[in-house]
Parts: C-alpha cells; structure tokens; sequence
C-alpha cells in the first residue's frame, strides 16, 4: 500500500470533526448575534412625502399660543404670537434633533435638550443650535390653516 507521508486516518477525522464544530459554533454565534442586533438597531422607516396638511381653525388657537402638528414622519410646530400672526417650523431641534417648544413667558421657541433657544423666526439665539428652524409656508383658507412644505 502507498501511505500518504504525515497522514493518518485518525488525524483526517479529527480534522473533520474540527472542522465541522467551528462552523456550527459560528452559526450559534450568527444566531445569538443577529436578532440582539435587530433588537438594538430598529430598521430605519420611510419618510412620508408630504406637500401640505390641515391643522385646524385659525379662530380656535389663542394668540401667545402654539400647537403641535405631524409634517409626514417629523414634528412641526404652529405658532400664533401675541399679534395675532401665524408662524410655522419644523420642531425638530438642529442641534440633535430634539423636539422643540414654545415658551409663552420668553416668547421664544426653546429645546429642552441642551437649552437652545430661538426667536419666533426660527432663527437660533443661544445655545448649541447650529442653524435656524426650518420655516413652513401657511395657507389660510377660509378660517382653516394649511401648513405647506
């Protein structure tokens, strides 16, 4: 018989063996692995294109106040000042995308976050924001206010 230099039947199914246990612990692996990654990581969900949306009557929002409205899959805020005007923005913070809000003593939009504060132009004043609001166009019609991106 022709034997194989440094070969032996036992060495042959002990590598085998090896050879199959670490591709079955690297599947248990895969398996523990992926669904805590899934679970720790959320898949990202679609932005909701939307051009405009019906908030409500003008009449029932008292001046000095704000109201919160969904823009697709983000927060915006309306807010009615003392004059009576209407202003609209995206309420998400340009700092780290915490929801801003209004604050009828300072007459001013803050973000509770990182106390970032901005004028009723959505224009940042202090704070760590870096850029101003996004500002959304209004539409009033027939008492009923419109938001328009």
């Amino acid at each position: 018989m022709n034997e194989i230099p440094g070969y032996t039947e036992k060495s042959s199914r002990r590598d085998f063996l090896n050879y199959v246990l670490s591709i079955g612990f690297f599947g248990w692996i895969v398996a523990i692995l992926y669904p805590l990654y899934s679970y720790l990581v959320p898949p990202k969900s679609p932005d909701v294109d939307v051009s405009n949306i019906s908030i409500g009557k003008a009449s029932e929002i008292e001046n000095n106040s704000s109201k919160m409205f969904k823009m697709g899959n983000k927060p915006g805020i309306l807010i009615k000042t003392k004059e009576g005007e209407l202003r609209a923005f995206s309420a998400t913070c340009t700092h780290l995308d915490c929801t801003v809000q209004f604050n009828k003593e300072e007459n001013l939009i803050w973000c509770a976050c990182h106390n970032g504060k901005y004028d009723l132009n959505g224009k940042n004043i202090s704070g760590p924001p870096p850029s101003p609001l996004t500002p959304f166009n209004i539409n009033v019609q027939k008492d009923e206010i419109y938001i328009l991106k």
